[in-house]
């Protein structure tokens, strides 16, 4: 009887290899198409690019002749770093308190996470829209760096809400467990047990907002403007990166110019994620 058992378990494996085989090979060639089409991207705007990167293009001041990209850079570092220094602490306490103070299956938890999704899912100009009239209008901020900073902060606050709560649901129960049975509060648990846990996973949600910042366009024209010159305060309007491409791109007047700020953009990104990932593994190292 064990025999036959055995027989037909056999039968069932050999039943079921081939399927396994074409999964498995479906999912090598989903890998391989990912890969060679980021590949392709990233060989097609450097090689466009970096031929037309040259020290004029990094000039203190943008002119018609030198269509620099500097005061452009400086913007975009303004903005990222005003932004997340906005929304990241109110994004990560939001989460904690929802996953970790918070009564589970409320009816609060639930509609906050309902907003967090809808607002996750409404287009960016919708948001550029909505920071024109109340943060240039109705506040009288006008086009610039604030309103475009408040702007984006809302934009990425979800994100950055989303991939926190995740990363502090994937931390096991038995953690905080333990830190109780040892007498510690919650406070301390959620400091020293689960925030040190989660940090990987929350520098990924900021990394990926970083990613939406710099990326961002139509809600940074409404709202930080799209004059090439650096913000001299809060106040100020300016540009950013990917709003100087697409200056440059509509004109059809320096499709070279266009190119090399893609490049550069893509290179900032990199260095950036390639930062933030050495920090995440410092973290998680210490």
């Amino acid at each position: 009887m064990r025999e036959k058992t055995n027989f037909f378990k056999s039968l069932k494996f050999k039943r079921r290899k081939p399927l396994d085989f074409m999964l498995f090979a479906l999912t090598w060639l989903c890998i391989g198409i990912t890969a060679a089409v980021m590949l392709f991207i990233l060989v097609y705007i450097l090689s466009n690019g970096i031929p037309y990167i040259t020290p004029s293009l990094f000039a203190f001041e943008f002119t018609m002749e030198n269509q620099s990209l500097f005061p452009a850079l400086v913007g975009t570092l303004m903005i990222v770093g005003l932004s997340l220094a906005l929304a990241v602490p109110l994004g990560v306490f939001s989460a904690i308190y929802l996953q970790e103070y918070a009564r589970r299956g409320s009816r609060f938890v639930k509609i906050v996470r309902i907003t967090t999704e809808t607002l996750a899912g409404i287009p960016s100009i919708v948001y550029g829209l909505f920071g024109f009239l109340f943060f240039g209008g109705v506040l009288g901020w006008g086009l610039s760096l604030v309103s475009g900073t408040f702007t984006v902060s809302i934009m990425i606050l979800p994100l950055i809400m989303r991939t926190t709560e995740e990363s502090l649901k994937a931390v096991p129960d038995t953690f905080r467990e333990g830190s109780f049975g040892l007498g510690a509060g919650r406070l301390r648990t959620v400091i020293r047990i689960v925030l040190p846990s989660a940090i990987p996973g929350i520098l990924a949600g900021i990394i990926l907002a970083i990613g939406r910042i710099v990326g961002e366009t139509a809600a940074i024209i409404f709202t930080l403007g799209n004059v090439a010159r650096i913000p001299d305060s809060l106040f100020d309007t300016g540009r950013t990166l990917s709003a100087h491409m697409y200056q440059l791109a509509r004109e059809g007047t320096h499709p070279g110019e266009a190119h090399a700020t893609a490049a550069v953009l893509l290179i900032v990104v990199i260095l950036i994620n390639a930062l933030s990932s050495r920090i995440a593994k410092l973290i998680k190292a210490s």
